[in-house]
C-alpha cells in the first residue's frame, strides 16, 4: 500500500489528474468514481489531457437510480468530464434496471476487457470503495460485477466491480480527503475494510485524511 500525503483535497485532485493523463497516455480501460474528490479530479481533465479516442470509460459501482437523477454516479461524471471529451466508448451501470440485472449485464461488457487498465476509486468513512462494504456478503465474489442490497449508505440497493476486479487491475488510484476519514485510513492500511484489500493501490490522501 503506497501511500503519498499531499496538502489538502484541491493537491489531491490535482495530482490525481495528472497521474490519469500519464497513465492513459496510450489510451486503454479508465474507471470512474463517485463522490466529491473524484469529481474536482474530472474537473481538471480536459480533452487535451489523454487521447480519449483510444480511451474506454467505465464505472466502479452505480447507484441503483435513473441516469439523470443526482445521485447517480454516472450524471457527476457526465457533469463534470464526459460532456467535454470524447473517448471510444463510455459504458455506464445501468442503475435503473433492479441491482441483479444491472450486474449481470455489467459484467458482460467487463469481463472480456479484464484485467483493467486504470481504476479510480474513493473511500467512505467506513472503509468501503466502490460499493464494497465491510462485512458484507458480496465482498467476497466471484465475477465482474454484484448487485449490492442493504447499503448502510443510501441507495440501499448498487451496482458494483467485484472485488476480484479491483485487485487484478494493472493500475489502482484511491483518492481520500478529510478528516473524517483519517480512522478508515489507519484500518486500510491494516487491510480490515475493503478499501485496503487491493494491494497495488497507490494512494493520495491529504494531510487531514493522514493517521497520526
Amino acid at each position: 500500500m503506497n501511500i503519498e500525503v499531499l496538502e489538502d483535497a484541491a493537491a489531491v485532485a490535482a495530482a490525481a489528474a495528472d497521474w490519469v493523463s500519464r497513465g492513459m497516455a496510450g489510451g486503454g480501460t479508465l474507471v470512474l468514481a463517485g463522490g466529491g474528490t473524484p469529481r474536482r479530479c474530472y474537473e481538471l481533465l480536459d480533452a487535451d489531457s489523454l487521447p480519449w479516442g483510444r480511451v474506454t470509460v467505465l464505472f466502479g459501482d452505480e447507484r441503483c437510480v435513473p441516469p439523470d437523477d443526482e445521485e447517480s454516479n454516472f450524471r457527476m461524471a457526465r457533469e463534470a468530464l464526459l460532456d467535454r471529451v470524447r473517448p471510444l466508448s463510455v459504458h455506464r451501470m445501468p442503475g435503473e434496471l433492479v441491482p441483479e440485472e444491472g450486474a449481470e449485464l455489467y459484467a458482460r461488457i467487463v469481463e472480456p476487457l479484464r484485467p483493467l487498465d486504470l481504476v479510480l476509486l474513493g473511500m467512505g468513512p467506513d472503509g468501503h470503495t466502490a460499493s464494497l462494504f465491510p462485512g458484507h456478503q458480496g465482498l467476497h465474489a466471484a465475477g465482474s460485477a454484484i448487485a449490492v442490497h442493504d447499503s448502510p449508505k443510501p441507495p440501499p440497493d448498487r451496482v458494483s466491480l467485484t472485488l476480484e476486479v479491483l485487485q487484478e487491475a494493472r493500475q489502482v488510484l484511491m483518492l481520500v480527503a478529510g478528516a473524517g476519514k483519517r480512522d478508515a485510513v489507519a484500518r486500510a492500511r491494516r487491510g480490515e475494510v475493503p478499501a485496503g484489500m487491493v494491494p497495488q493501490a497507490t494512494w493520495l490522501i491529504d494531510r487531514a485524511a493522514a493517521p497520526a
